[in-house]
């Protein structure tokens, strides 16, 4: 604790029920003067919205937000010497139920009992307050205590979940002014709360970040008013209303529409209902304050004149973007820009909109290179990976979701609680800073020990239960984790990356025995997995995507197996028709993988793939954000039959980070980007790229272009650094070092070159297969001009066939057949359109 937090906790004496009124406190005081400074401390357990002298303090929402309350409360200060004035003066919150006492994940799904998923930490919302009062020659102190009263409000429900409702009749006007007749208010209950608890907070507050105008107000074919605004998102919806007193506005919140009206599967059992009650007698302007939902329409029944939706997260800066020829692909970045905004609400979460938006370890463990590219984020995940190390001294273990609403015992588990190691080592890398690792190194050290202790006989991970490869799209739609990948394959795997990554982590803080032991671990992991699923040639066991992507993209493999593996990895996506095959464990790798194996254009096939389910296929389909899977909305427009289907999922966004490091060309070669590599490659469909990213020294920007037959190349190196600059396509293969400052090279590209040519007449007839726009057309040539050749029979082609050997089987074949197959072949080239 904070030696300066001497306040007490209070909460309400009146009686109060599950999902009852949120209680309102207050409590008035006299100075002689104004002070020269005033600082308010304000925490909760649950969400406080703090008052002083009539006026809402500060701009934060849902605070203090979810940590681990036990452990760590955050208390957020604020500077009101504008407020207070001479003579009476008045103090007061209203609490709303929150993390803290609200209905938190799915418990009752799983145990029975009433209230089995309330009161995760507290059977009511109770507040802290202390403000103190600088007068120069001395110091005053007010805190919560029994001199504060209480009652209930015009908050009348105030859930997480199922949303609030708010009364304006009840409203005690006044109530947090000096002068107001509390003589019916009870005096409030002290609470107890372990006072070591508290800290100041450091990580980015909630804020209202931004406000979203309609884009269409329609009537349903049920004649409900829907509003859609455009962009699914965390946040609520404010409206301003005209009406009789006790009329009441409903606001039902979805993410998607089915034939006009709105579709809440993906709620699952989070009602997400919001009410305003009018007072009547004049225009009524209201915004939730103690929920969130994840939306994009919201249905409203009732009299309103203005509406819009309300952007709400941690306020995070933004440090990253890019941008493209190709309006799909610059779409499926901004939905992953989106995704995370709208799970990043206080702590990493999973999903924004269900009953659950919890701190799955495992998503942001994939995400969190893409998400240290895109925002600042060591405010909140510093604050986060503290939560994980203080629960994993009091359970012995990580549990699955941090903070732990599931209550259950766990087993560590690859990408999941391996985060402990792999986040710190990730904004390791980001930002430069070893107090980082410092910080999280106990966490550290004692997941690997654990694991270490639990390695069989050869050095295996292979017992226990893992999440596997989590959401392969070939799974059931009731076993998420009935992957195709051995899921011992991919803790084996997962686990050379963690060793690795804790012995260079000793080394770099000089934990000297610790970095021999864990680099010789690390060799004994690397070696078990060699032994048990790679061949010498590089086949890996069970033939999978996820399989030869992790032992690629994690370094498993020797020099002539990689290259081997590269190539099985490049059939299998082509035979996959470039489509995802892999679930959160495999997929941010694939392409990586793809890449460093020297199949630049399979991974850029498999990027502009639209089929289901591919990369961009949901953006055909209009996605906003990145869904939980990738067939969360079927091709005929249904829902995904599976109970577990979000439209708002940034772990499968992780993807997007290889358009950073490849297509965009930048990474770090020291942590920090102190000396950092510009290596963009680009590649067929797109004719021109830009990255922007903020580093810890500046910003670092890289840009390039084909037009005309030329390639230019720009870059800008931020003060303090320098950059190894390698030149795509460059006649000379042009490499070379630069010092801080503005950069540009234009050259001649090689002959012939057209990245627009997505398809030739030598490009292998089962990759054009994989295009139904293009393959369709090429089908419409077959009929016409070889009716007599069957499609079929070209579908079974061996690997290398192409329409020009067809070409060259049929030495009489019409002059116009050639020009047909090449106007086919045009048909898919998006960047022409």
């Amino acid at each position: 604790m904070d030696e300066k937090y001497r306040a007490g906790f209070v909460a309400a004496s009146f009686p109060r029920e599950p999902e009852g009124s949120a209680p309102y406190f207050r409590r008035e005081f006299t100075v002689d003067r104004r002070p020269e400074r005033a600082l308010l401390h304000v925490t909760a357990l649950g969400i406080v919205e703090p008052y002083l002298n009539g006026t809402r303090v500060g701009d934060e929402v849902l605070s203090p937000g979810w940590t681990s309350y036990r452990h760590r409360l955050p208390v957020s200060a604020h500077d009101v010497t504008g407020l207070i004035e001479p003579g009476a003066n008045a103090l007061g919150a209203i609490v709303g139920e929150g993390w803290a006492a609200g209905r938190i994940g799915f418990e009752s799904l799983m145990r029975s009992g009433e209230n089995a998923d309330r009161f995760h930490y507290t059977d009511r919302p109770a507040l802290f307050l202390q403000l103190e009062l600088d007068y120069g020659d001395r110091t005053e102190t007010i805190g919560t205590d029994g001199s504060f009263t209480c009652a209930p409000g015009a908050v009348v429900g105030h859930s997480l979940y199922d949303g609030e409702t708010h009364d304006a009749r009840l409203e005690p006007h006044g109530w947090c002014t000096a002068g107001f007749d509390d003589s019916r208010w009870s005096p409030a209950d002290p609470f107890d709360w372990d006072p070591a608890a508290l800290f100041p907070r450091a990580a980015e507050p909630i804020r209202r970040v931004e406000e979203l105008a309609p884009v269409a107000v329609t009537t349903s074919p049920s004649g409900r008013t829907i509003v859609d605004f455009g962009q699914n998102i965390s946040g609520r919806v404010r409206l301003t209303t005209t009406g009789r007193a006790g009329q009441t506005v409903t606001i039902r919140h979805a993410e998607i529409l089915t034939d006009g009206e709105l579709n809440v599967r993906s709620l699952r059992r989070a009602a997400a209902v919001d009410r305003y009650v009018l007072r009547g007698g004049g225009t009524e302007t209201w915004e939730p304050r103690f929920t969130f939902h994840g939306f994009r329409y919201a249905e409203i029944d009732g009299p309103f004149d203005e509406v819009s939706a309300v952007v709400v997260h941690s306020d995070m800066r933004r440090t990253g973007w890019f941008d493209c020829s190709d309006p799909l692909v610059d779409r499926l970045h901004a939905n992953t820009v989106w995704s995370m905004r709208g799970n990043f609400v206080g702590l990493p979460t999973d999903c924004p909109q269900r009953d659950e938006r919890m701190g799955w370890t495992g998503d942001i463990n994939a995400f969190g290179p893409t998400a240290a590219f895109l925002y600042d984020v060591r405010g909140v995940l510093d604050s986060w990976l503290a939560d994980l190390a203080a629960e994993q001294r009091e359970l012995g273990y990580v549990p699955f979701v941090v903070p732990d609403a599931l209550h259950n015992p766990c087993e560590p588990t690859a990408l999941w609680a391996d985060v402990a190691v792999s986040l710190p080592w990730t904004l390791y890398r980001e930002y430069g800073d070893t107090g980082i690792l410092r910080r999280a190194y106990p966490s550290m050290t004692r997941f690997v020990r654990d694991v270490e202790a639990r390695l069989d006989a050869d050095g295996l991970w292979s017992g226990g239960f893992q999440f596997g490869d989590w959401l392969d799209p070939d799974a059931p739609a009731d076993n998420a984790a009935a992957a195709k990948t051995d899921r011992y394959l991919v803790a084996g795997a997962y686990l050379a990356r963690t060793t690795r990554e804790m012995a260079e982590t000793a080394r770099i803080l000089g934990e000297d025995a610790d970095a021999v032991h864990f680099a010789a671990l690390a060799d004994r992991v690397r070696e078990a997995f060699r032994r048990e699923y790679a061949t010498p040639g590089g086949r890996l066991a069970g033939e999978t995507v996820t399989a030869y992507a992790l032992a690629i993209a994690f370094g498993l493999l020797d020099p002539g197996q990689e290259r081997k593996a590269g190539d099985r990895l490049a059939a299998l996506v082509t035979d996959a028709g470039y489509r995802i095959s892999t679930g959160f464990a495999g997929t941010p790798h694939v392409l990586p993988a793809l890449t460093r194996t020297g199949h630049l254009e399979e991974a850029y096939r498999m990027l502009l793939q639209t089929g289901a389910p591919s990369l961009l296929h949901p953006v055909t389909m209009g996605a906003t954000t990145v869904w939980e899977r990738w067939d969360a909305l079927l091709p005929d427009g249904t829902v995904h039959p599976a109970e577990m289907t979000s439209f708002n999922h940034y772990a499968l966004g992780a993807s997007v980070h290889w358009l950073h490091t490849t297509v965009g060309g930048l990474t770090p070669i020291e942590p920090g980007y102190r000396r950092m590599r510009i290596a963009p490659l680009p590649g067929i469909g797109l004719t021109h790229a830009a990255l922007r990213h903020l580093t810890v020294h500046g910003e670092a920007a890289v840009s390039w272009r084909v037009a005309g037959g030329r390639m230019t190349v720009e870059v800008t190196v931020p003060p303090g650094t320098e950059a190894e600059v390698a030149l795509p396509l460059h006649p000379d293969m042009l490499e070379t070092v630069v010092p801080p400052g503005s950069h540009a090279w234009t050259y001649d590209l090689p002959e012939g070159y057209d990245p627009l040519r997505r398809h030739t007449l030598t490009t292998p007839i089962r990759t054009l297969m994989s295009d139904a726009e293009v393959w369709a057309a090429v089908e419409r040539v077959f009929a016409e001009h070889l009716p007599h050749l069957p499609v079929a029979h070209a579908a079974k082609a061996s690997p290398d066939t192409s329409l020009r050997t067809v070409l060259d089987r049929f030495p009489d074949r019409p002059d116009a057949l050639e020009s047909a197959f090449a106007a086919a072949l045009a048909t898919g080239d998006r960047s022409r359109k």
